[in-house]
């Protein structure tokens, strides 16, 4: 392999399976753009779908609600909490309104304290 070929690999940015995410979590590519924070049309056609901050936002959702989903119960509760229920330590935000404004890292260390046993 010649140092073209790995430099290109390199910067191959990583895909995800749209259709896999919205059947898994129950809701139409619409609606999973809408609760990521994309707009309704990123997730329509598959190269705007695999652009870099579009796979960047629904890997953070998905990697978000997988982290909650064994103290949720389920990862349909876990995406209820995802999307309703209020973080006193983010003031009252969902962690659904931290992913779409692009605070997800502060959202991991705040669950990251919690799974050490910190508290809320």
């Amino acid at each position: 392999m010649n140092k073209h070929a790995i430099a290109r690999d390199l910067k191959e940015t990583p895909s995800i399976d749209i259709e896999a995410v919205s059947v898994r979590f129950g809701m139409s590519k619409r609606e999973l753009a809408e609760t990521a924070g994309l707009s309704a049309n990123s997730l329509q056609r598959k190269e705007r779908a695999q652009a870099p901050a579009v796979v960047a936002r629904i890997g953070e959702m998905a990697e978000i609600i997988h982290r909650v989903t064994d103290w949720a119960g389920s990862e349909r509760q876990a995406l209820a909490w995802y999307r309703a229920e209020p973080l006193p330590a983010f003031g009252g935000r969902t962690a659904e309104s931290l992913v779409k404004s692009g605070k997800a890292a502060a959202l991991r260390d705040y669950l990251d304290h919690l799974a050490l046993g910190g508290f809320a």
